[in-house]
């Protein structure tokens, strides 16, 4: 991935912030207790690379309705979480009364360098982005900025939908096979358009009432721009299914078929040089 490719679509930010408030409290409403991929894939893989100590502060960015920054708490940790929807910062208050003591939220356009450099020189020791950057036309003006509000040797955990099996072009597929007189069902993915980032609208969950952008980005483009602001890789997981899991199948192409083998999500660890 050439240098001169950018991350960024910066003439999409204001419309994907907008898209987000409208939805915010759908989705709450939906998934803000979780749900199969989350519980089995997301938070177990974050935690471990997070791996906080009692007492550190993180800044949970694009925090929406704040579960993690809840469950960041309950692991002895000090949050400041930011989102740019009114929306999901109402019902991330709502649903922290009981942490007021150890969890913080404020509304941020994380595309806005300006607003998160308010946050604090080497203000907090580690960062967190759940699922966001796929979502975020600019990526780029966070990642300059968290080495300025992370202490020295800070790491940044981030959660994406997998760059190659998960994103873009990714197409689920099916067969179904006779073999030694069983029926067989295998079950894989198509990619056809994978090597340079572009925008393209979607939906997170089935039955969203509108769609939103995503934004497609290669692996290499990912961690090359981390590594260009000052940031090395030194954790990384591509998650499959645990054995022994009962994730039921909500559709015939649902991912439980599939997350056994192929990873729906990648989370990794970057650390400050």
């Amino acid at each position: 991935m050439a240098d001169s490719v950018s991350p960024d679509f910066s003439e999409l930010n204001e419309q994907t912030a907008e898209a987000w408030d409208r939805i915010a409290e759908w989705w709450d409403d939906k998934i803000g207790d979780g749900n199969s991929a989350q519980d089995l894939l997301i938070p177990p893989a974050t935690e471990r690379l997070l791996d906080i100590s009692r007492g550190e502060r993180i800044l949970d960015v694009a925090c929406g309705a704040g579960r993690f920054a809840r469950r960041m708490a309950d692991l002895g940790a000090e949050v400041v979480g930011v989102d740019h929807s009114e929306g999901f910062l109402k019902r991330a208050r709502e649903r922290s009364a009981d942490y007021a003591d150890h969890v913080e939220y404020k509304l941020m356009n994380a595309t806005d360098k300006g607003a998160l450099l308010s946050l604090g020189d080497t203000s907090f020791d580690a960062a967190v982005c759940t699922m966001g950057l796929m979502d975020m036309a600019s990526i780029e003006p966070l990642i300059a900025t968290l080495p300025r509000l992370l202490k020295p040797k800070g790491r940044f955990v981030f959660s994406v939908t997998h760059p190659v099996f998960n994103s873009g072009s990714a197409r689920m597929v099916a067969e179904e096979e006779v073999r030694d007189g069983k029926v067989i069902n295998a079950f894989g993915v198509m990619v056809t358009d994978y090597a340079a980032p572009y925008p393209l609208k979607g939906v997170g969950v089935p039955g969203q009432p509108e769609p939103y952008h995503q934004f497609h980005r290669p692996i290499g483009l990912l961690f090359n721009t981390c590594f260009r602001h000052g940031f090395a890789l030194d954790g990384l997981e591509e998650t499959t299914l645990p054995e022994g899991s009962d994730w039921v199948p909500d559709r015939p192409l649902s991912w439980a078929h599939f997350s056994r083998t192929i990873p729906p999500f990648l989370v990794a660890r970057m650390r400050l040089l």
